[in-house]
């Protein structure tokens, strides 16, 4: 059996998905680029969601759920205008950040998923900043938080190097940690 993600693209619509993904903003850092995702970047995906990497994500996960995940990520640039980046450092894929709504967030979420050789480099934090100024700046979102597993302390930790502070209480089990919002200037 073929899974959808192995099944090869016709160049007709290999052009397709080329379209599509060039509405995806790209964004630039000092050292990264948040581009759109790709069907090639799906084996990373399911390596860190099918692990033990992907155990504060409802996971481990299967491929098949990896892959309906990673579908439901990406289509949210069409349905909300938003969604999930891939993260490159000198063509590299790193992980994956976004800003999504998934069942359950009680607003717009910052997200955040890296591979292991990625920690500890500041890789994160720095895709987190730029997709953080990204929806605040391009998207105007009002508010933006994000919902961390109790037992995530690598991901708690981030969040609160970026500024973010935990609501009282918990929703469904995860900590809610939100995000400032910038000062606009007049």
């Amino acid at each position: 059996m073929t899974q959808p993600w192995t099944h090869p693209l016709t160049c007709g619509a290999a052009m397709q998905a080329a379209g599509v993904a060039s509405a995806v903003p790209e964004l630039l850092t000092e050292r990264l680029r948040l581009r759109a995702p790709r069907l090639e970047d799906f084996p990373t995906y399911a390596r860190i969601v099918c692990s033990d990497r992907g155990i504060h994500v409802d996971g481990p996960m299967t491929p098949e759920q990896a892959w309906d995940d990673f579908c439901r990520m990406v289509a949210t640039w069409l349905l909300r205008g938003h969604g999930v980046w891939s993260v490159e450092a000198s063509a590299e894929l790193l992980g994956f950040v976004l800003i999504g709504m998934e069942p359950g967030d009680p607003e717009p979420e910052l997200g955040f998923l890296f591979t292991a050789e990625a920690e500890g480099q500041g890789h994160a934090q720095e895709a987190a900043e730029a997709a953080r100024a990204h929806a605040f700046g391009a998207l105007g979102l009002p508010s933006l938080v994000s919902c961390i597993a109790p037992e995530n302390f690598r991901s708690r930790r981030l969040a609160e190097r970026l500024g973010a502070r935990p609501d009282p209480g918990t929703l469904d089990g995860v900590l809610v940690y939100r995000h400032p919002v910038p000062e606009m200037s007049v």
